[in-house]
Formats: C-alpha cells, sequence, structure tokens
C-alpha cells in the first residue's frame, strides 16, 4: 500500500521557520515528480513547489519563492519543505503528492499537516 504521510506542521509566529516532512512508503518514486500543495479556508488548493525525484530539479511557486526550499532524501524516501520567512498569508493545510514525470494528475496524496502563522 502506498502511502505518503506529511509531519512537521505546527503553530509560529511571523518570520519563523518550520520544515515539513514527507514519508513515502510502498513504492520507489523514481520517475516521479513530488509536490507540496497548500490550501487555506475558503480557498482552493494551491501549488507551492516540486521536485524531480531522480534529478532533482525544482520549481516554486512565486508567493514562496526565495523562502521555500524543496529536497528530498532518496535513502529515507521522504521529501521536505524548509519554510522560512513565514508569513501568515502562508497559513494552510499543506499536502503533499506524487504524480507520473508527463502527467498532470497525481497518483498519490497525504492527508496534510496544519501550518498556522501568527502575525
Amino acid at each position: 500500500q502506498v502511502q505518503l504521510v506529511e509531519s512537521g506542521g505546527g503553530l509560529v509566529q511571523a518570520g519563523g521557520s518550520l520544515r515539513l516532512s514527507c514519508a513515502a512508503s510502498g513504492r520507489t518514486f523514481t520517475g516521479y515528480r513530488m509536490g507540496w500543495y497548500r490550501q487555506a479556508p475558503g480557498k482552493e488548493r494551491e501549488f507551492v513547489a516540486n521536485i524531480i525525484w531522480s534529478g532533482g530539479s525544482t520549481y516554486y511557486a512565486d508567493s514562496v519563492k526565495g523562502r521555500f526550499t524543496i529536497s528530498r532524501d532518496n535513502a529515507k524516501n521522504t521529501m521536505y519543505l524548509q519554510m522560512n520567512s513565514l508569513k501568515a498569508e502562508d497559513t494552510a493545510v499543506y499536502y503533499c503528492n506524487a504524480t507520473p514525470q508527463g502527467s498532470i494528475r497525481p497518483d498519490y496524496w497525504g492527508q496534510g499537516t496544519q501550518v498556522t502563522v501568527t502575525s
């Protein structure tokens, strides 16, 4: 059974940092694009960042560029999102997913982890 499990969310003051983790199990993700999305209350889910599991190429939403860093540890089958200089508008439930390269539809989603930034 394939699972993506997020952790690391919490409550932080504006300007602070958090590191989210997405632990993957049940298969290897060679040939996948791993991503972070977020959904704030009353808003649609939006893209945050993604990384090619094999090659490590990354891509970021403009709203987080320069503040967030996506990375992965192949040996641990885990993806990370280092979030620095957090703002109140970063408050959301953060989800990780896995999408086959060449596809736009994710195969797998995690259950989400809440990030709350107080101003």
